[in-house]
């Protein structure tokens, strides 16, 4: 006779994550997730300890959903018998949020009950939060939280917080003390049910524990390349290199941003359950030792506490399981040696003009009756929108200010009200005194995060309103000037440049951005040229960061077809321009940024460019008359287009 297995999941945040997380990690997370095993007539879940109560009762309240994972043959004497052994593993001084917590037991359970294991949207990719510029700053704090205290020995000081932190530490305070409370058994509303959970909103312990064969087997099935740490709680150098093993597992583990690149890493107590077993099936004899699978077959292992023999291994192992792309052994000097900070527009205008003319502007319109702000709240929020960037950008005549102001939500809000009340109400070239304010505004990081959130969600921000009052009018010169400006300094803060370069903003960036590139006005197309490499650097800069990090080249997020026209759009433009060698320069790197380790290059991107030509486009600028009279003259930016087209473009 069989009987049923439930997981009960439920967001540790209560909503907030799904709030805040793009503010605060730059990625969204629609839950932090808790789960439970719900099985003869019992749930059963890891915090203080290991609780059991009746299904749905838990101080968690009403699960935000309910998975069937199958039935299991066990009994529940010999379950009962199972779980008072992993009482004396899974115990209260053990729990932490991050390295030891409910989803590391739950998980090891329904390997017992079932032979499988959690969905892996829940247990995969747990090092994508710590990965990300909050979750490192913040991983200080939550292990000072969970730190047991050495008897006689002095309190440890509460870690400082940093920059990251410190810029929104209401936001982070709020995420983290309703997450601390659920976790710890507090009491807190129940999360309501929505969408499916996504592989990429999930904060498990970058470290997965095993105690039964099911549990190994199904994480080799699962997984390509698998490292497995064999331990004993009584062994002294096991306890020494713990702590090398945990900081491999959040640096090489599988994560988001490398497109689920990394290796799954588990750590086996001979001790505990039916660790044992495990030792026995792979001939462990001594702890600890350390086995690397790929594909599930063991290829190598290294015994005792070495700690520079694993990383070795585990470098190796991911090399194996994902060879680096072909470019990572490419010798582009010119490329690497090229900046990827934005090119942004930072330069102040007389801010009195610029708001006289658009006062000017809104006075030479009939206002509409439905316009979703009135004239004067339009007007007043302008006004504090100015006073803001006096302070924010002082004269050079005026003191210097002690600090730069931060926008604060309720003025971001009411100058987005505004923003949308005059798009609706004015002419589209009308409105580039308005995107020039916000030009200015998008540099201050909590602009920039209002923004990102406002975009991620759907909610109305500034620059949807923006670009969308450009497709209404695309001869307005001066707003798609402006209007490019700003999406060039949008590009100072990364979270928003993730946001623009996803999904519908990403098309919506892109239907400016392509024309713009062959626009008759000098300014607009630098303007454009501009944009288009940041676009590219910041993709660049993922690629990058995949390589140190062992993901082979290949970055999160990447998209063929976009690429694919960015890629022609771009050789079109250096083909057309003639006139400016700063444009030029600028849409080259773009290109070398957008082909240097592009995951499409060999089977899609090499054949388009023979088709195009880029080689003899780029090759030709060096040539009379192929940008300005005889030629590209900078010496760099000649280096530059002859090793583009050299090492990156067919013949």
């Amino acid at each position: 006779m069989t009987s049923p297995v439930q997981l009960y999941v439920y967001d540790l945040s209560n909503g907030l994550a799904k709030q805040l997380s793009l503010q605060l990690t730059g990625r969204q997370i629609d839950g932090i997730w808790h789960t439970s095993v719900v099985v003869f007539g019992k749930e059963i879940f890891y915090g203080q300890g290991i609780g059991i109560t009746a299904p749905g009762r838990s101080h968690h309240g009403t699960p935000l959903q309910v998975i069937d994972i199958g039935e299991t043959a066990i009994d529940e004497d010999t379950f009962d018998e199972y779980l008072q052994e992993m009482k004396q593993h899974y115990t209260a001084d053990k729990y932490h949020l991050l390295d030891f917590n409910c989803n590391s037991f739950t998980n090891d359970v329904i390997g017992f009950l079932t032979g499988g294991a959690i969905p892996e949207h829940i247990k995969d990719l747990p090092s994508d939060f710590l990965s990300t510029p909050f979750g490192a700053a913040l991983r200080p704090t939550i292990d000072n939280m969970y730190r047991r205290p050495v008897p006689g020995a002095p309190a440890a000081p509460a870690p400082a917080p940093s920059a990251d932190l410190a810029s929104n530490p209401a936001l982070a305070a709020s995420v983290l003390q309703a997450v601390a409370a659920q976790a710890a058994g507090g009491q807190g509303p129940s999360a309501q049910a929505g969408h499916p959970l996504h592989a990429t909103e999930t904060l498990t312990a970058p470290l997965h524990p095993c105690t039964n064969p099911a549990s190994f087997h199904n994480l080799l099935r699962t997984h390509r390349a698998v490292v497995a740490d064999f331990t004993d709680q009584q062994c002294g150098p096991c306890r020494m290199i713990a702590p090398v093993f945990e900081r491999l597992a959040e640096e090489k583990g599988v994560r988001a941003g490398m497109s689920g690149r990394g290796a799954a890493f588990t750590s086996i107590d001979i001790r505990v359950g039916q660790g044992n077993a495990l030792a026995a099936e792979y001939g462990i004899r001594a702890t600890p030792t350390f086995l690397f699978f790929l594909d599930g077959k063991k290829i190598s292992e290294v015994k005792g506490a070495d700690a520079a023999a694993i990383r070795s291994e585990v470098d190796l192992l991911l090399y194996q399981a994902y060879p680096p792309h072909p470019h990572t052994k490419l010798d582009a000097p010119a490329v690497q040696a090229l900046s990827l900070n934005p090119i942004l527009f930072t330069q102040v205008p007389a801010l009195d003009t610029v708001f006289n003319k658009l006062s000017s502007n809104i006075k030479a319109t009939p206002w509409p009756a439905d316009a979703p702000a009135s004239l004067d709240q339009a007007t007043q929020a302008l006004g504090t929108m100015l006073a803001y960037l006096k302070q924010r950008y002082p004269a050079a005549d005026a003191p210097s200010a002690t600090g730069k102001p931060a926008a604060q939500p309720a003025a971001l809000g009411a100058w987005t009200s505004a923003t949308h009340a005059l798009a609706s109400a004015l002419p589209a070239e009308a409105l580039f005194p308005l995107a020039d304010l916000w030009r200015l505004a998008v540099l201050d990081p909590a602009a920039g995060a209002w923004c990102a959130s406002g975009i991620a969600s759907g909610a109305s921000n500034p620059i949807t309103i923006l670009l969308r009052a450009y497709h209404r009018d695309t001869s307005a010169r001066s707003l798609v000037l402006t209007v490019l400006r700003l999406l060039a300094n949008s590009f100072a803060h990364a979270t928003l440049a993730r946001t623009l370069l996803s999904g519908a903003a990403r098309t919506e960036l892109t239907g400016v951005l392509v024309p713009a590139l062959l626009h008759d006005h000098a300014g607009v197309r630098t303007a454009a040229a501009s944009v288009a490499f940041n676009a590219a650097a910041a993709l660049q800069k993922a690629r990058v960061e995949s390589v140190r990090l062992g993901g082979g080249g290949y970055a999160d997020g990447e998209d063929e077809d976009w690429e694919i026209e960015m890629v022609s759009a771009v050789i079109e433009a250096l083909d057309k321009e003639r006139a400016s060698e700063d444009v030029v320069h600028r849409l080259t790197a773009c290109l070398a940024f957008l082909l240097r380790l592009s995951p499409f290059y060999e089977d899609q991107v090499l054949p388009m460019l023979e088709v195009l030509q880029a080689k003899s486009i780029l090759l030709g600028k060096l040539e009379k008359g192929g940008c300005g009279e005889d030629g590209i003259a900078k010496k760099d930016v000649r280096s530059l287009v002859e090793e583009v087209a050299g090492k990156l473009c067919p013949a």
